[in-house]
């Protein structure tokens, strides 16, 4: 299923960092542009005409700043704000006036990138919400309703509560983007601040910690077997147990992993 496209509006008066930021967002197919604003006041009557999902609003501006644009909407239905500023000293601020998040200035892809997926997640809940609203209005509208309580619905472990987890991820070299599907990736390892995703006929390369690829990922499919390693438990053959408590893992493609004693739990389906 395609993801949803993330309606997104930037906001910046320096020409040259307006067009480096939408430059770095065409690497996210989700995230479409509708508009851009070089300052307070367009940036409002951009925000109200579009009602973006997502908006990159810069801090420093002549006029009206980037917290002015936050108060002039601040009574009506605001998107998701992400700050960016060339000064680490408006951060607390920024969190003051409730931003999904800042980018400091010049602005890292690691950190845009984590954005981004901060917003998907937020997004996806925002949906689950309305999903559940819509379910109440159906169930309301019965001649007969059933006999159950719409706390009991709400609650239920459906498809509406369940978060959803990358699909793909874009890998960036040399300037091309290859696609990776999620599915295809055996195992994944750490090499210092990059991941290296191995497929049946690659080894792509991705700037990213470990700790946010756990999340990014199917937690019932990718298992953590030690500090350094996940697994795609659908790959995984044969298990053996070695010494210390460790297990080694054998994939379809003959490839052996080690599991951590002190990731045990993971491999509890297999024991």
């Amino acid at each position: 299923m395609q993801n949803k496209k993330i309606r997104t509006v930037l906001v910046d008066d320096e020409p040259l960092a307006l067009k480096g930021l939408k430059l770095r967002l065409e690497n996210f197919d989700d995230v479409d542009i509708v508009g851009t604003a070089s300052n307070g006041r367009e940036a409002i009557k951009k925000i109200r005409a579009e009602k973006p999902d997502l908006v990159f609003l810069d801090i420093q501006m002549p006029g009206l700043d980037g917290f002015d644009v936050v108060k002039a909407l601040a009574n009506e239905e605001l998107p998701i704000i992400i700050f960016a500023t060339a000064f680490d000293q408006y951060a607390i601020k920024a969190f003051e006036t409730h931003a999904s998040d800042y980018l400091l200035k010049p602005i890292d892809e690691m950190r845009l990138e984590q954005a981004i997926v901060k917003v998907r997640e937020q997004i996806a809940e925002h949906i689950a919400i309305e999903q559940n609203a819509k379910l109440i209005e159906l169930i309301r509208s019965l001649d007969t309703p059933p006999e159950i309580e719409l706390s009991e619905i709400l609650t239920a472990d459906d498809i509406t509560n369940k978060k959803q987890f990358e699909t793909h991820f874009n890998i960036k070299d040399r300037g091309e983007i290859t696609r990776v599907d999620v599915s295809t990736i055996e195992w994944i390892d750490a090499a210092g601040d990059y991941m290296c995703l191995h497929t049946n006929d690659k080894t792509h390369i991705l700037r990213e910690t470990m700790k946010n690829m756990d999340k990014r990922l199917d937690p019932e499919i990718f298992k953590r077997i030690h500090r350094s390693t996940i697994v795609n438990i659908q790959m995984v053959e044969k298990l053996q147990p070695a010494n210390g408590g460790k297990y080694i893992l054998t994939l379809n493609n003959g490839a052996e992993l080690q599991a951590s004693r002190n990731y045990r739990d993971a491999l509890s389906q297999f024991l």
